[in-house]
Parts: C-alpha cells; sequence; structure tokens
C-alpha cells in the first residue's frame, strides 16, 4: 500500500512530547519503514531511556541535545523530516533554526508551534490561559523560584486516561502509565526574549501541521489559532485522534506522514 520509489525515500526524525520517549512511535516507526523510509526516533535529555538527569536540563538547548547530536552527525547531503509532536514542537523547532538546511519539513503533531515574532513562550502561553484550572488533574507541577511559567511536569494517570489517551486502546494507555516520566516545560528559558527563533532560519523551512481533532489537552480550536498566528504549507485534519494521535490513530497519521514525504522536493 505505501511503496515509493526510491528517489522519493526520506529519512524521518520522530521527536515525543514531554513526559514521553522515543517508545512513544512503535506503531508509526515500522509503517513508516515498510513504506521504504528511514526513520530515527530519539530519546530528548532525560526521557525514554536517556540517562541525563532532569536536574541538570534547564534550557530547550540541554533538553534537545540529543536531536541536535543527531543533526550533527548527518552528512553533508543528508536532509531529513522532522515529527514533533506535542512539547516537542519547540524542540524541531530549535533544530529548524540550527540547521534549516539540513530539514525539508518540520511536522507539528498536535504540537506547540512558535513564531518568529514573539518569544518561544508566547503559545505555550496562549495555551495555559485557554484551559481550565484543573485541565492537567492529577499531575504534578512545578515552578521555578520567583518564575511565573511552570518548570517541570508529571502528567498524572487520571490526566493521562482523560486528556491525552481517551481514545487510545487502553494497552497503550498501560504503556504510559508505566514509562512515563517527569519532563522539562522550560517556561523561564523559552519566556527568553533573547530565544526568539527567526524567519531567515526556521521560517525559512517547510512547515506542515497535523490536527488532531479529539484533543482533550490542545484543543482543535487553539491549535488551528496556532497555524494562524505562525502560517504553515498545509493543515492536515485526523478525524477521532485524541492527542496521541501516535497511538489512537496510527494509521492515518502514518499516512499523512506520508503525504508530506510526497509533497517534498528532494
Amino acid at each position: 500500500m505505501y511503496r515509493i520509489m526510491k528517489e522519493s525515500r526520506k529519512r524521518f526524525v520522530l521527536v515525543h512530547g514531554v513526559c514521553h520517549g522515543a517508545w512513544c512511535w512503535y506503531k508509526v516507526k515500522p509503517v513508516l519503514e515498510r513504506a521504504g523510509h528511514q526513520v530515527t526516533a530519539l530519546d530528548l535529555a532525560a526521557s525514554g531511556v536517556n540517562s541525563k538527569n532532569l536536574a541538570d536540563v534547564h534550557t530547550l538547548s540541554e533538553y534537545s541535545e540529543p536531536l541536535i547530536k543527531f543533526l550533527e552527525s548527518l552528512g553533508e547531503e543528508e536532509k531529513v523530516i522532522l515529527v514533533g509532536h506535542s512539547l516537542g514542537g519547540m524542540n524541531v523547532a530549535f533544530a529548524a533554526e540550527k540547521f534549516p538546511e539540513k530539514i525539508f519539513a518540520v511536522v507539528f503533531v498536535s504540537a506547540l508551534l512558535p513564531d518568529t515574532s514573539h518569544q518561544p513562550s508566547y503559545v505555550m502561553e496562549k495555551l495555559f490561559e485557554e484551559l481550565p484550572p484543573d485541565a492537567f488533574m492529577d499531575s504534578e507541577i512545578t515552578y521555578e523560584v520567583g518564575g511565573k511559567l511552570s518548570s517541570t511536569i508529571f502528567i498524572g494517570p487520571k490526566c493521562l486516561a482523560s486528556k491525552l489517551y481517551q481514545h487510545s486502546p487502553i494497552e497503550d494507555l498501560a504503556l504510559a502509565t508505566t514509562l512515563t516520566r517527569v519532563g522539562p516545560l522550560l517556561g523561564n528559558d523559552l519566556s527568553n526574549i533573547g530565544n526568539k527563533f527567526s524567519e531567515e532560519r526556521y521560517g525559512s523551512v517547510a512547515r506542515f501541521y497535523v490536527v488532531c481533532k479529539d484533543d482533550n489537552i490542545v484543543s482543535e480550536k487553539f491549535q488551528l489559532w496556532m497555524t494562524q498566528n505562525y502560517a504553515v504549507r498545509e493543515v492536515i485534519e485526523l478525524q477521532g485522534a485524541d492527542h496521541m494521535a501516535m497511538f489512537s490513530a496510527p494509521q492515518d497519521l502514518c499516512a499523512a506522514l506520508l503525504r508530506v514525504a510526497r509533497s517534498t522536493p528532494g
């Protein structure tokens, strides 16, 4: 079904959201590989099986280190399609800012989509303003001393079940309750005006947005607002997908990613 011509093969780099790890792409990776693409799923710093201590992750740069090292390791002519989920949108935007020449396209999957007019925290601040006070239910959120924005989060099991995985198979919810870790939100670093992304670098990379229409954390309305706040090449909507589209709608998500690959020259 997904066979492609050799010259159309791409390399995908899959970047997870906060508290998660490379493990969350286990349904997506083999489908893309079966279609003939190369696929790398990475653990960000202090995530998944990455051994870095969360106490040593204070900045988006430190959090993104495994992704940046991977891109640095690519050959001069190698380019990738970056896929960022949820907070991972910040990581792929950061990577696009550093290495626009190495990237065919960036795909945001129900992800935070920063712009080049504001500091990266802008969309996160807008999201938290939209959410009710109890949106994260039994999750544990911490703040840096004197900081107004969140520093770390551990998503509680009730929040996982009701807000992120409500349409996902119960086996995947069980996997998440076993494997999720406390993750960085980096509010203070993202709010630093000096960390703004540039139109010349990040802004020059083709951007696609995959809307998860049944997302209970990043609402469909908010996802579409982000694509209006900072234009993308195409918006692809997934019916019936909760926040974790890789579990609730893996085939549809793969079809969306393959669509991006076909529309990307090279």
